[in-house]
C-alpha cells in the first residue's frame, strides 16, 4: 500500500516493525519522485531519539526512486497491547535542476517560502516471525541429523550395557565348555592307553576280543566329538 502527494509517493504508507526487547529493528521505505523536477525530501518523527533515519534529508532525482531507512532503538520494554502512537512526516519540495542533498537547507521546506508537501506515515508493531524448523535433506520427516545420532548413539549405550550385564554368564560358559574339552581330552588319553595295552594283550593272546573292539569304537566317537569341538 503506497501513499503520497503530487511530486513523492511512498510504499508503504505504514511502517511496521517486527518488535523484540532489547533489539534494534529496522524498516524500509522506497520513495519514488513522479515529475521531471529534482525534489528535495526531508523526514520528521515525533520521537527522534527513539528512532534513526538515513537518509533523514536528501534529492530524489527526476522519476526515480530512493531508500530510507529507519531504525528503532532497542526497548527495555513493550508498550501496552503492542500500540505505538509515533508518527512521521515525510516533507517533499521541487529543488532547482542538479540539486545535491548539500543545497538542502531547513528553510526549503518553510510552507511560507514557497509548496510543501507533506505524507503521513504511522508507525506499527507487528509479532516477529517465527523461522521454520530446518529438516535436512535425505533425513526422514520430523527428524533431524542431530537426533538421529543421538539415537544411534543411545542404542550403542544400550547395547554396550547389556553386553557387560551378559559378560559374567559368557564367561562362566566359556569356562565350562574349556573344563569339558580338558576331561574329553583327558578321556581320550585314556582309552589311547587302554587301546595299546589290547593291543598288546591281543598280539600274545594271537586274537582280538570283542572287548577291544567296543573300545575302538567308543575312541572312534570320542575323537569325532573332539575335532567337532576343537
Amino acid at each position: 500500500m503506497g501513499s503520497g502527494g503530487e511530486l513523492l509517493s511512498v510504499e508503504p504508507f505504514e511502517m511496521k516493525f517486527p518488535f523484540e526487547l532489547k533489539k534494534q529493528i529496522s524498516c524500509s521505505l522506497q520513495v519514488s519522485n513522479k515529475t521531471d523536477n529534482y525534489v528535495a525530501f526531508k523526514v520528521k518523527t515525533t520521537n527522534p531519539k527513539k528512532y534513526c533515519v538515513r537518509p533523514n534529508t536528501g534529492i530524489v532525482l527526476p522519476r526515480s526512486t530512493c531508500d530510507i531507512v529507519v531504525t528503532m532503538q532497542a526497548q527495555k520494554e513493550a508498550p501496552a497491547e503492542m500500540q505505538c502512537k509515533d508518527k512521521f512526516l515525510l516533507q517533499s519540495v521541487v529543488a532547482s535542476v542538479g540539486a545535491t542533498p548539500k543545497d538542502i537547507t531547513a528553510e526549503m521546506f518553510n510552507k511560507d517560502q514557497g509548496q510543501v508537501e507533506e505524507c503521513k506515515l504511522k508507525v506499527v508493531y507487528v509479532a516477529p516471525r517465527q523461522p521454520p524448523s530446518p529438516v535436512a535433506e535425505g533425513s526422514e520427516e520430523g527428524f533431524s541429523p542431530r537426533s538421529s545420532a543421538l539415537e544411534n548413539g543411545n542404542e550403542v549405550a544400550r547395547t554396550y550395557v547389556d553386553s557387560q550385564d551378559k559378560l559374567p554368564e559368557v564367561k562362566s560358559l566359556v569356562t565350562k565348555l574349556t573344563e569339558e574339552k580338558a576331561a574329553a581330552i583327558q578321556r581320550g588319553n585314556k582309552l589311547r592307553q587302554e587301546l595299546e595295552l589290547l593291543k598288546r594283550a591281543s598280539n600274545k593272546s594271537g586274537g582280538v576280543s570283542m572287548k577291544f573292539v567296543i573300545i575302538i569304537g567308543l575312541l572312534g566317537i570320542i575323537l569325532g566329538y573332539l575335532m567337532k569341538s576343537t
